[in-house]
């Protein structure tokens, strides 16, 4: 029997990280803009907001056993 319980918490850490690193990186994005600098930082930040949310999304379901899944498709 393999370990999937194991290898889908391991992701779901490794997703943590990842969302982790959006994290320092949009609030980089928000001080660029907030000193004055390019509009684009602003652009930019919202993507990393929508793709940490979407990460987010992705910790909490291989971290919801099967069953329990909150969001419907």
């Amino acid at each position: 029997m393999s370990d999937i319980p194991d290898a889908l918490e391991d992701l779901a850490e490794r997703l943590a990280g990842i969302a982790a690193d959006m994290d320092d990186l949009g609030f980089e994005e928000l001080r660029a803009a907030a000193s004055g600098g390019d509009p684009g930082h602003l652009a930019t930040e919202r993507r990393l907001l929508k793709a940490r949310r979407a990460v987010g999304r992705a910790i909490a379901a291989l971290r919801t056993p099967e069953g329990d899944d909150p969001v419907s498709f």
